[in-house]
C-alpha cells in the first residue's frame, strides 16, 4: 500500500498552553481509568472534504504534538458531533501520538446535504478514506475506530475498499458495540425494536434543532413515552417531534428485510472480505450483541479471527470506556508497531454469574454442548421428558405486557429483578429444581415453544433468569420472535393439525454461572412493550394497523414440544 508523509508539515510545539492543560485535566475526570498518553494536542477545527457528488463534509483534526508519525492516522465517522464527550475519545488517542481525523456524516454538525442514517456512508466514507491518504499530516498507515453508528460507517467502507480499492483501504479497524446491518436489529425477528427505533430518532431531531432542544436530552421525556403508546406506528414520530421524520417513515413501513430499502445498506454480506486486524469490543447487555458476535464467527469462519472483549456493559456504560480504550491503544501499537502484547488470548469474555473474567482461544469457548431443558406443566423445567399439557396465557396489546430492563439505549442496561413482573398473568413462568452444581452457559441459547394464538399474529418472548434462594428472579438474556406478521410470511412456521406451531427464538449470547443453590427460570410472554412494538394482533402492515385484538395463548408440553437449549460449557483446568 503507498505510505505517503511530509515531515515538513507543521506537527505543532512549544510550551503546553493553558487550554491544553485545562483540556487535558477535563478528558482525565471524564475518562476515569484512563492513563492519558504523554503527548500534547493541537487540534484544527472544520477541515473540509469534497465527496463525490459536490457535498462538502467537516472534519475536526487531533494531532500530537512531536509524536515520530510511526503510529497510524485514524478515522471516526459519525451523525453525533465531533466535540464534547466524542472529541474527549478522538483525544483521548491523539494523547498516544495518534493522529485522528473526526468527521461529521453528511446532513449533521455543519457537514453539507440531507442526514439519512446509513444510506450514504458507504460512499462518502470512501472518498474520504481516498482522501485521507493524499493529506500532507497523513502518517504513513491508516485505521478506523468507533462505537454504534461510527463503527457502521466502518463497516460500510471495509469490505468493499478491500475488496475493489486495497491500495486506499484501512489497514487496521476497531469496532466497538455495532454491526453492519441497521435492518436487522430495527426488526428484531419481526418485531419493531420501538424505544431504540423512536427514541433515537427523537434524539437526532433534537440534535438537529440545537441549542435548548439538545439540553432537554438531558431531563425525562414524558413526549416520548406517551409515543410508544400510538397506533398506529407510523403516527410515533409526529407524536413526540411534531412532525413526521423522513428517515422513521421508512424505517416502519418497510417490515421486510428482503426490501431492497434494507438490503442497499446491509454490509453483512462482505464482512468475510474484511481481512485485516480486527479489534472488537462489546458487552453482554449491548443492543447489538449477537450480531457483533455473529460477524466475528464470521471472520474466524474465513481465517481472520479478531481480537475480541466482551464486558458486563450495555450500550452506554461508562465502565466499558477505560477498558475499551486501553484495548484500542494496545492493539493499534501491536498492530503497527509491533509493541508486545500483554493479551494472552485473542478472546477476553466477562463471566457474569461467576463475575470473572476468562481468556480463550475463540468464542464460544471450546466445550460448549447444547443441551435441551423441557418445559413442564404447571411451571417445571428440567432436562427430563415432560409429560402432555398446556400452559395457557392471555395478551392484550390495549393492556400490553411491560419490558423489564432488557438492551436498550437507556444509561441503565444492567440485569433487573423479574420476581414480581412473573406474577403477572399474561407470563408464563417455568423454573427448575435447585441446582446442586454450578451450571456454565456460554453462546446462544435457543428456545423452541411449540404454541398456538387466536390472532392471526403474535410474539413469543422468552427470558431465561437466574432465580436466586431470596426469590429475586434475575434477567439473564432473552429473545423474541413474531410470527404472523408481513415480514415474517416467509419464514413463519406452518401449523400443525391442532394449529400448533414451533416457534424458534434465538436468545441474546451469554457468559453466566448458575450458582449451586439457585434455580434456572424460563419466562414466555408476548409483549415488551415498550422496548419492542405492541403486536396489535391482526397481521395488518405496521405502518397502518390501528385496529387490536386480545390473543389466547396456549404453550404446548411433551416430549417434543417446548424447551429451551443451553449451550452448557464443560470448563477444562486449563481454561
Amino acid at each position: 500500500m503507498p505510505r505517503r508523509r511530509n515531515a515538513e508539515y507543521p506537527q505543532g510545539g512549544g510550551m503546553t498552553t493553558l487550554r491544553q492543560r485545562i483540556t487535558r485535566t477535563l478528558d482525565a475526570r471524564s475518562r476515569r481509568g484512563v492513563t492519558l498518553g504523554p503527548y500534547d494536542v493541537a487540534v484544527d477545527r472544520d477541515l473540509r472534504t469534497r465527496m463525490d457528488d459536490g457535498v462538502d463534509l467537516l472534519s475536526d483534526l487531533y494531532r500530537p504534538v512531536g509524536a515520530d508519525g510511526s503510529l497510524p492516522t485514524i478515522v471516526v465517522r459519525g451523525p453525533y458531533g465531533r466535540r464534547g464527550l466524542l472529541g474527549g475519545a478522538a483525544r483521548a488517542l491523539a494523547y498516544e501520538g495518534l493522529t485522528v481525523l473526526f468527521q461529521s456524516s453528511r446532513g449533521t454538525w455543519g457537514s453539507q446535504g440531507v442526514f439519512t442514517p446509513q444510506i450514504d456512508e458507504q460512499r462518502d466514507g470512501i472518498a474520504t478514506m481516498r482522501w485521507v491518504r493524499q493529506q500532507p499530516w497523513f502518517t504513513g498507515h491508516l485505521a478506523t475506530f468507533g462505537e454504534s453508528y461510527m463503527g457502521y460507517t466502518q463497516w460500510a467502507v471495509l469490505g468493499r475498499m478491500l475488496r475493489e480499492d486495497p491500495e486506499n483501504a484501512p489497514e487496521a479497524a476497531v469496532l466497538q458495540i455495532t454491526m453492519p446491518d441497521f435492518g436487522a436489529i430495527s426488526w428484531d425477528n419481526g418485531a419493531l425494536s420501538l424505544r431504540n427505533a423512536l427514541g433515537w430518532s427523537r434524539m437526532m431531531d433534537r440534535m438537529a434543532k440545537g441549542g435548548l432542544a439538545i439540553l432537554g436530552m438531558m431531563l425525562p421525556d414524558p413526549k416520548l413515552e406517551k409515543a410508544f403508546d400510538v397506533l398506529p406506528l407510523s403516527a410515533g414520530d409526529s407524536a413526540v417531534t411534531g412532525h413526521p421524520i423522513h428517515w422513521y417513515q421508512d424505517w416502519v413501513r418497510h417490515e421486510r428485510l428482503t426490501d431492497e430499502y434494507w438490503t442497499a445498506q446491509s454490509h453483512t454480506a462482505s464482512v468475510p472480505d474484511v481481512r485485516i486486524p480486527i479489534l472488537m469490543v462489546t458487552g453482554w447487555y449491548d443492543i447489538f450483541l449477537p450480531w457483533q458476535l455473529r460477524n466475528y464467527a464470521a471472520l474466524v469462519e474465513a481465517g481472520n479471527p479478531p481480537r475480541l472483549t466482551v464486558g458486563p456493559w450495555g450500550h452506554t456504560s461508562p465502565g466499558k470506556a477505560a477498558p475499551a480504550h486501553n484495548d484500542t491503544v494496545a492493539f493499534l501499537k501491536e498492530t503497527f508497531t509491533g509493541a508486545p502484547s500483554e493479551r494472552v488470548a485473542p478472546v477476553r469474555a466477562f463471566q457474569t454469574g461467576a463475575e470473572q473474567w476468562h481468556d480463550l482461544a475463540v468464542w464460544p469457548p471450546t466445550g460448549a454442548a447444547a443441551q435441551e431443558w423441557q418445559l413442564h406443566s404447571p411451571g417445571g423445567l428440567s432436562t427430563d421428558a415432560a409429560a402432555p399439557g398446556i400452559t395457557p396465557y392471555t395478551y392484550d396489546p390495549d393492556h400490553p405486557t411491560p419490558a423489564v430492563g432488557g438492551p436498550s439505549l437507556l444509561p441503565k442496561t444492567a440485569p433487573l429483578d423479574n420476581a414480581a413482573h412473573e406474577k403477572r398473568t399474561d407470563v408464563a413462568v417455568f423454573r427448575s429444581e435447585v441446582l446442586t452444581a454450578p451450571l456454565d452457559v456460554a453462546g446462544e441459547p435457543v428456545a423452541q415453544i411449540r404454541i398456538r394464538s387466536s390472532a392471526p399474529s403474535f410474539d413469543v418472548f422468552v427470558r431465561l433468569t437466574d432465580v436466586h434462594p431470596d426469590g429475586r428472579s434475575m434477567t439473564v438474556c432473552d429473545g423474541i420472535r413474531r410470527v404472523g406478521s408481513i415480514g415474517t410470511v416467509e419464514s413463519d412456521p406452518e401449523p400443525d393439525a391442532d394449529g400448533f406451531r414451533l416457534v424458534d427464538v434465538s436468545l441474546w449470547p451469554t457468559f453466566h454461572r448458575f450458582a449451586p443453590g439457585h434455580r434456572v427460570g424460563v419466562q414466555v410472554s408476548s409483549g415488551v412493550h415498550p422496548r419492542y412494538a405492541r403486536n396489535p394482533g391482526t397481521g395488518e402492515a405496521a405502518f397502518e394497523a390501528a385496529s387490536t385484538l386480545v390473543a389466547h395463548q396456549q404453550i404446548a408440553h411433551g416430549p417434543d414440544a417446548s424447551r429451551i437449549v443451553l449451550p452448557v460449557w464443560d470448563r477444562k483446568p486449563e481454561e
